[in-house]
């Protein structure tokens, strides 16, 4: 895996590659789901449990995979004696890809001696590797689901790795061993927890993936100031990390219900929904920014109607294809698309500013996604 990981350019740092040629992932993954081809008569994706027991060929090739291994859904911890086919559900813990754990190590700028507080431990692997390359002493390591964590235990201890750990939300760090050099974290928030700035030493760096309810994903590295202040900027990629469960959208019922208390005439669309959907870099990013200027939508799509989503303010939109073009129908305190559509059209005469020229800048009381040439915006109250 380390050789291939080498060879697509991924892992140049000979320090990380001896890591991870000597960190057993398979310790760490004794079982998980692989999704099976095709989809169910429901339309959803059918994960079958891998396991030792049951294939140890395919558990073994996919452990040594770079691939992110879903080990959990919904919350609920499988019975891998006797593991069951799945039919849909939310992943909400996996072991994810290692080109993905080396490079969120290695864009944190992690040092022999720093303290570091990793906020998702999962099954461990990431919490190996750090201890390989830094030594056990300096990782404190915290997962809010105690039988994850009690797993991760038993297999980072088998192994001879010996961090702290501590059952503990992310959104609140760890109090009892601040401050930190580094805080690092394997899951995603909307906007970066107050408590994390006040645990890391002046200079010391956060670097944490931003998400929403629009699943649109943007990772930042921030350098903490000494006066309750953080700012730093956005990184390339199309990297996306599980939601902090606290984090997670809300259900929003049958998206029927809201779009029947919407305006019969609509209006035709500036932009189309393809802009924030595609399977693009730019896409990616626009989702991002799309999520940025309507914080509490959601979105999905039933035959070819796009449905938005605001259950915090009561607003809703659909997006129906007519004649070659994008008919808009709006209600509530919100125009979700009109919201959207402004930031899509700044973005357009702005350049457009790729990722890497975005500032995020925290303080006391807001934060705020700073691009070039574009009005600021603002990220929900962490």
């Amino acid at each position: 895996m380390a050789k291939a990981l080498a060879e697509d350019g991924i892992l140049t740092d000979p320090g990380w590659r001896a890591t991870v040629e000597k960190v057993p992932r398979h310790r760490f993954v004794p079982g998980f789901y692989l999704p099976a081809d095709g989809l169910d008569g429901q339309g959803l994706t059918v994960w079958e449990p891998v396991s030792a027991e049951a294939d140890y060929g395919r558990w073994l090739a996919a452990a040594y995979s770079d691939t992110t291994l879903i080990t959990q859904f919904d919350g609920d911890e499988p019975d891998w004696k006797q593991p069951a086919v799945r039919h849909g559900g939310a992943p909400t813990s996996s072991s994810t890809l290692p080109s993905l754990v080396v490079r969120m190590w290695a864009d944190a700028d992690v040092q022999e001696g720093h303290t570091v507080l990793e906020i998702g431990t999962g099954t461990g692997y990431s919490t190996a590797l750090a201890c390989e390359r830094l030594g056990s002493s300096g990782i404190t390591s915290i997962e809010v689901d105690p039988h994850r964590l009690e797993q991760a235990a038993s297999a980072l201890y088998a192994c001879g790795y010996t961090p702290t750990l501590a059952v503990a939300d992310g959104l609140y760090g760890y109090w009892p061993e601040a401050q930190f050099d580094q805080i690092v974290a394997a899951c995603s928030f909307r906007a970066v927890p107050a408590a994390l700035l006040a645990q890391v030493r002046p200079g010391g760096k956060i670097l944490l993936t931003l998400s929403g309810w629009l699943y649109g994903y943007a990772r930042v590295l921030l350098t903490v100031n000494g006066d309750g202040t953080a700012e730093g900027h956005l990184l390339g990629g199309t990297v996306s990390f599980m939601s902090a469960r606290t984090h997670a959208a809300p259900a929003f019922g049958n998206p029927a219900h809201w779009a029947a208390d919407l305006p019969e005439q609509g209006r035709a669309a500036r932009h189309s929904p393809e802009r924030i959907t595609a399977g693009t870099d730019e896409a990616f990013h626009l989702r991002f920014l799309a999520q940025c200027a309507a914080p509490h939508t959601q979105m999905t799509t039933v035959g070819e109607t796009v449905h938005l989503v605001d259950v915090v303010t009561g607003s809703a939109a659909t997006l129906t294809p007519v004649e070659g073009r994008w008919e808009v129908r709006e209600g509530g305190p919100v125009r979700l698309w009109e919201r959207i559509e402004r930031v899509l059209s700044a973005y357009d005469e702005a350049g457009p500013p790729g990722p890497e020229t975005f500032t995020l800048h925290v303080y006391d009381g807001g934060q705020h996604l700073r691009p070039p040439r574009l009005p600021d915006l603002p990220l929900p109250k962490p």
